[in-house]
């Protein structure tokens, strides 16, 4: 719904609030406002001309030379428009003149002749081009009336003005009109609403004595009046109802027409009307259709109907869909004089089943589906009827042709101020909640602290308790609501183990600097068959929304590696990025049961690790960054103690750069970097990923934290080098010295690693510094020889070692 400024003040006193603040306080009391747009925002020095003359360009057929009179002077402006006349008032940028799209109008030459400006179209002033009246669809915009060269054609075009677009919840088709955003404003600041009255002239003539209604479906349409306006002159609409119309996205077409949707937009009651003279009798007929009747819609295309819709005749052919759309056999033209106004209550299921039916969704179906208000049906007509005698002209019939039984009474909700209080845990007095139903214009008798709220036909989403809480709520102010946490015996409040540490998780990625990724959880088998074998049994999905999206994904990596490619291909090349979110997998090729879901963490980085542009340092990612990022979460689980990375190769990785990360015998993922074809195929640069099963990882018992004193004598420090084949890992090495090692041993780390001159082919050098430590006393040279050396003789013996010279 957009809701324009200027239009809303004829309502409701809103000259002390910019439409910012009205929006702010539209949304703070639950109906959202997604823009606010200032009309003229990008448009200065544009006013209104006149034509003095218009004649051919000497030098172009195209263009004409025109003088046209801005008030202050002349001044002459070549325009190519084909519709350009002498005598018309036009809108007219001046030389230094803005307009949308950042143009700037500049003193020009075209063919040799001088133009001082630019005769705008509506278009060239941002109107969008559905909006824009056939007849200025192309050329230039004509005002309909006089006007005075040299005034401002922002104010007299409604570009002084700033719509608000409206994202209402289908419970408040009330805020479809006009005037339920003027009564929603109303309350918010406790004004009052001004209703139009209308001023209907009408003549002795009835309308009885030129037409009658009859309804045979008295469910589906319990109100119909028809009213008829003879000798009506059909033309171009008011300069001020189409700039009204166009702000609210609608077009112009002619002035009975546009009063019909003003009417709409104003009290959101669809109208319809018809030229009488075309209407083919003098009755009205509401009935079911019958199974393939056939009707052809203003929108010029043949409709075929059912026995579900519901139709307006003239006791034959159809002439309108109920509540949806008109035929075009009873359309009003220029050349209509007489006029048939229908306003009538339809049925919102029978209005929505023919628009889902029929594929039509018009600005009437869409209010008569969510409800419209009863007791503003034969309001809407009037105001109707009042705009058409004013605007066009015409003899109004006296009495309206009528069918009533449409119930209007109120509905009658009650509840007690305690209930209000217990759901929103405020302490209101009846005081202020009987101010609140005040300035929502709900009637209401209060007796011992009990309301019984008659809620107006106008808030049809107002049916139980509930609906008055939420009321209460919005004008009292969500921001002043207290805010408690949950203190009832069965409800506790906090965290699970595992939620404490998915956000554990979360934290640590994302201070070591990777960003978190969110991502689908459907693919294709072919998105995964990088790692993942395509005759793997998959989990698909029985209605897919595309092909893209057919399975349930059994890995996070293909996901992660799209978002990569996709900041790489828009020149941003240091991207680390992680998920943490859910895969899929079944045993079965054709599934009877539900899948298994299984929490996975993975990572994909690519580019620069870290960079210090005043010391010129850079430090690309590699393998040991991504291992360091995984040694530092297992860290931060409290993982400590059985954790292993052993070479592996895996489908989609290289075979040289892959670990498997293995924890107490049980495989728990890997890291590495991703194969070179498959970072081609997604054409990325070198990159790293890792792939863990985090509920594994979680499940892990976090073992007793023990705290020992700062050691009161010294420790004692041996370097070793050791020759070994190439085959042998560095974990084995350790594994081996920490078993002969002994007691003493208190720790062992790997400082170098050598392969070249000096060292045999097939062979390397790998030294360790290991620190022994007695804590109860100083370690003698002997003691700390005699555990060293029983070291020496397992690697010898166990891993062929032998110490480098």
């Amino acid at each position: 719904m957009l809701v324009s400024y200027n239009w809303l003040k004829e309502y409701v006193d809103v000259e002390d609030l910019t439409p910012q603040e009205i929006a702010d306080k539209l949304t703070l009391s639950g109906v959202e406002v997604d823009a606010v747009t200032k009309l003229d925002a990008d448009i200065t020095n544009l006013v209104v001309g006149k034509v003095i003359s218009c004649e051919k360009h000497p030098e172009a057929d195209k263009l004409k030379i025109c003088q046209v009179d801005v008030g202050e002077e002349t001044v002459q402006i070549v325009c190519g428009a084909k519709n350009v006349a002498e005598g018309m008032f036009v809108a007219v940028a001046r030389v230094g003149a803005r307009l949308p799209g950042g143009m700037k109008i500049k003193r020009a030459k075209l063919r040799g002749e001088t133009s001082e400006g630019m005769i705008c179209s509506l278009q060239e002033l941002g109107f969008d081009s559905k909006v824009v009246a056939k007849k200025y669809s192309e050329g230039i915009f004509a005002f309909p009336e006089e006007m005075v060269p040299g005034e401002s054609a922002t104010e007299v075009l409604g570009l002084n003005d700033t719509v608000l677009e409206l994202d209402l919840t289908p419970n408040r088709s009330d805020c479809l009109s006009m005037l339920g955003v003027a009564y929603e404003i109303g309350a918010i600041l406790n004004r009052d609403v001004i209703v139009p009255e209308p001023s209907i002239v009408p003549v002795a003539e009835t309308t009885a004595d030129y037409m009658s209604v009859k309804v045979d479906a008295l469910k589906d349409n319990p109100f119909y009046e028809a009213t008829v306006i003879r000798n009506v002159r059909v033309g171009e609409s008011p300069l001020w109802l189409q700039s009204a119309l166009m702000a609210a996205g609608v077009r112009p077409l002619n002035n009975v027409v546009d009063v019909t949707n003003y009417v709409l937009l104003e009290y959101g009651q669809p109208l319809h009307a018809f030229d009488y003279n075309k209407f083919g009798s003098k009755e009205v007929v509401v009935r079911r259709a019958t199974n393939d009747e056939k009707i052809q819609t203003l929108d010029g295309q043949e409709r075929t109907l059912q026995s579900d819709h519901l139709v307006i005749t003239n006791g034959q052919a159809p002439v309108a869909i109920a509540g949806v759309m008109g035929g075009s056999n009873s359309e009003v033209s220029n050349e209509t004089t007489d006029v048939l106004v229908e306003a009538a209550y339809f049925d919102a299921a029978v209005v929505r089943q023919a628009q889902r039916d029929l594929g039509i969704r018009s600005d009437a179906s869409v209010r008569y589906e969510k409800g419209v208000d009863p007791n503003r049906v034969r309001e809407a007509g009037d105001r109707a009827v009042s705009l058409i005698q004013q605007l066009a002209g015409g003899d109004v019939l006296a009495e309206p042709a009528v069918i009533d039984e449409l119930d209007r009474e109120n509905k009658s909700v009650s509840i007690t101020l305690n209930k209000i209080n217990n759901t929103l845990g405020t302490g209101l007095t009846v005081t202020q909640v009987g101010s609140i139903f005040k300035q929502l214009k709900f009637d209401f008798d209060e007796s011992d602290e009990t309301f019984t709220v008659s809620v107006p036909t106008r808030r049809q989403d107002i049916q139980i308790e509930a609906d008055i809480v939420e009321e209460v709520a919005r004008l009292f102010g969500y921001d002043n609501i207290p805010t408690t946490l949950p203190n009832i015996p069965t409800t506790q409040g906090g965290l699970t183990a595992t939620q404490r540490k998915k956000r554990q998780v979360r934290r640590y990625l994302e201070s070591v600097g990777m960003h978190e990724a969110i991502s689908y959880s459907l693919t294709t088998s072919a998105k995964e068959s990088a790692f993942v074998s395509p005759e793997a049994a998959r989990v698909s999905v029985s209605l897919p929304m595309s092909e893209e999206r057919s399975t349930l994904r059994t890995t996070l990596v293909p996901h992660l590696l799209d978002a990569l490619s996709h900041n790489k291909n828009r020149n941003t090349y240091d991207v680390a990025l992680f998920e943490l979110g859910s895969v899929f997998t079944t045993g079965e090729t054709t599934i009877t049961e539900q899948p298994s879901e299984t929490t996975k963490l993975a990572g994909a980085v690519m580019g620069l690790w870290q960079e210090h542009a005043w010391q010129g340092e850079k430090k690309a990612v590699d393998f040991f960054v991504v291992k360091g990022i995984v040694e530092g979460l297992l860290e931060k689980l409290h993982v400590t103690e059985g954790v292993v990375f052993e070479k592996a190769e895996r489908m989609g990785m290289h075979p040289g750069r892959t670990a498997k990360l293995t924890v107490h015998g049980e495989d728990v993922g890997y890291i590495g970097q991703i194969h070179p074809s498959t970072a081609k195929a997604w054409s990325l640069p070198e990159t790293y990923v890792f792939d863990l099963d985090i509920s594994k990882l979680m499940d892990i018992e976090e073992a007793t934290m023990r705290y020992q004193a700062i050691p009161r004598y010294p420790a004692v420090a041996r370097d070793i080098a050791l020759v070994v084949d190439e085959s042998i890992s560095a974990h084995q090495l350790e594994t081996i010295i920490r078993s002969h090692g002994g007691r003493l041993l208190v720790d062992v780390s790997l400082f170098d690693l050598y392969q070249g001159e000096h060292v045999e082919a097939g062979k390397k050098s790998v030294a360790f510094s290991l620190r022994y430590l007695d804590r109860e006393k100083t370690l003698t040279e002997e003691e700390v020889s005699a555990a060293h050396g029983k070291v020496l003789v397992g690697l010898e013996q166990e891993a062929g070692a032998v110490l480098r010279t």
